[in-house]
């Protein structure tokens, strides 16, 4: 039951808000189909991963490997004599990109918290008790966006600080219960009064599309967190109906909230779908609870960097100076989240950003690719390779091309404006 509170906390994130607005990008037809497809795809390729490892952990007489060590011994067992040499470079490679997706991850979660945070307290003087759609109107806010992320950076830090899974599973629970109610309220909102449907284009442009392609496979937020979690288990074997239920259960929540959500907002569809709530204490409740989750689920995210980067770092410390270099590490790190978001304060287009340059390698390219090393050895049929070569020409597509357009969507010039990232729909 730990286990998948923490697969659906590391899942259910910031990534599911901004869906409506990533079916916007999609179109109503395209948008759910496509996104369907991502979600099978990426459980397909947890699935793999989870072979590899535990195919290699008994090849080798291990009782465990993660993801970066499974990408070294794999190549090192390969035909391939160059590859064989390099081997130690598919762990950094893989250690490399998980960093910049967590780490990417926790970036948007403080957007994400800022954001919302600057919309209540702008708006607490025109809070009513009434619950009516929003309209339009500019507001000039008292403070910029950059103090509610320095706001909360100090109860992140001391928030990281506690390294157990099984401690956090406790603050895990309070922002899955905190969610829940959150994405009950919005549902419930959401399904009601829903515009025609017909006029909303069934296939948006291909340009826009490629950033929904990097917020879809951004959504899915777990693919580092599954060797982790798979063994922090009592009994590993499991393991796979928990992944199966979880993110069985992911996929259909993120489809419905995402169509039912373009569905009802349209072309005022918001970078994240909290922002399009009616300006009434109840949903302005439902921003709160939900920054409490995302607050708690930011430690889970960032369990993954810290795991690769602080053992590297305390291996050169003395045994005196081991606990300050490992909080200093989790400072330093929590503080660079912190600016890369008052930097580039995009939410939309950084989640686009981030899935398309690391989620989409850790999730699409890197695992058929490690199928195909591990298991070529044994006669892999014609089948398995063709799909694993399929997926990963997928995969380095989407990678290329998102990448591109949510860089060029960057560095556009636009009305949006630092001190004002939010307050747009009041």
């Amino acid at each position: 039951m730990q286990t998948l509170i923490h697969l659906l906390k590391c899942n259910i994130g910031t990534g599911l808000l901004g869906l409506p607005l990533a079916m916007k990008n999609a179109g109503l037809l395209v948008g759910p189909f496509s996104l369907l497809a991502i979600g099978i795809l990426t459980v397909h390729c947890m699935v793999i991963l989870l072979n590899c490892a535990h195919r290699l952990s008994q090849r080798l007489q291990k009782t465990f490997v993660n993801y970066g060590e499974a990408m070294m011994y794999s190549l090192e067992t390969c035909p391939n004599t160059w590859l064989r040499t390099h081997s130690v470079w598919g762990r950094y490679t893989v250690s490399f990109l998980l960093i910049i997706t967590q780490l990417g991850f926790c970036s948007v979660y403080f957007m994400f918290m800022a954001d919302n945070l600057q919309q209540m307290v702008e708006e607490a003087y025109v809070t009513s008790n009434t619950c009516r759609p929003r309209k339009i109107l500019v507001l000039t806010p008292t403070l910029d966006i950059r103090f509610y992320m320095l706001a909360i950076l100090p109860f992140l830090i001391l928030l990281v600080f506690i390294q157990n899974l099984r401690v956090l599973s406790v603050f895990s629970t309070l922002a899955s219960i905190t969610t829940l109610w959150s994405m009950a309220l919005i549902f419930e909102y959401i399904v009601q009064e829903i515009p025609d449907p017909r006029n909303l284009p069934l296939m948006a442009s291909w340009k826009t599309f490629l950033l929904f392609f990097g917020t879809a496979i951004f959504t899915f937020e777990g693919v580092g967190m599954v060797l982790s979690l798979r063994n922090q288990m009592k009994h590993p074997q499991q393991f796979s109906f928990v992944l199966y239920l979880g993110m069985s259960l992911v996929i259909i929540l993120y489809t419905c909230l995402g169509t039912l959500g373009y569905m009802k907002f349209g072309s005022n569809t918001q970078a994240s779908i909290t922002l399009n709530l009616p300006n009434c204490w109840l949903y302005q409740s439902v921003k709160l609870m939900y920054s409490i989750g995302i607050f708690f689920t930011y430690a889970l995210q960032f369990h993954v960097p810290a795991e690769i980067i602080i053992p590297v770092v305390i291996s050169q410390a003395s045994e005196s100076w081991v606990l300050f270099a490992d909080l200093s590490v989790r400072t330093a790190l929590v503080c660079l989240t912190c600016v890369s978001a008052i930097l580039i304060p995009r939410l939309d287009l950084v989640i686009s950003l981030v899935g398309s340059v690391s989620s989409s390698a850790l999730a699409l390219i890197i695992p058929p690719l490690l199928e195909l090393i591990t298991f070529y050895p044994e006669d892999m049929s014609c089948v398995t390779i063709a799909k694993d070569i399929m997926i990963s020409i997928l995969g380095l597509l989407g990678c290329v091309f998102g990448t591109y357009q949510a860089l060029y969507e960057l560095i556009q010039p636009s009305n949006y404006s630092i001190a004002n990232s939010t307050a747009v729909y009041a």
